[in-house]
């Protein structure tokens, strides 16, 4: 069965940075799209930001400008998230975008908070 592995989370202080990191060993990863999720507490998951196979990316209104994502390789993708803020705060997940095809992970936790 395939397996994704978020990494990267922690504590940072607002207008801080994180780097998230994805892996999985789903190889039809390489053809989909890919995408960053976040859920925050009492909330619904939420498509963050989303990454062509050509590596177009498109953004959350919320996050843009702030967060960068790329496909680092076949089945790696990752998520810059620089200015950070306290509403930042949530589990953050990676799976094929628009939708998750593929079982998901554990997510990475990201908390915002001085």
């Amino acid at each position: 069965q395939a397996q994704v592995v978020e990494s990267g989370g922690g504590l940072a202080q607002p207008g801080g940075s994180l780097r998230l990191t994805c892996t999985t060993s789903e190889t039809a990863f390489t053809l989909y799209e890919l995408g960053w999720y976040r859920q925050a507490p009492g909330k619904e998951r939420e498509l963050v930001a989303q990454v062509t196979i050509h590596g177009h990316a498109t953004y959350r209104d919320s996050v843009l400008g702030r967060f960068t994502i790329s496909r680092e390789n076949g089945n790696t993708v990752s998520l810059q998230m620089n200015s950070l803020k306290p509403e930042d705060t949530a589990v953050y997940y990676c799976n094929t975008a628009p939708r998750g095809l593929i079982p998901w992970g554990q997510g990475t936790q990201v908390t915002v908070s001085s």
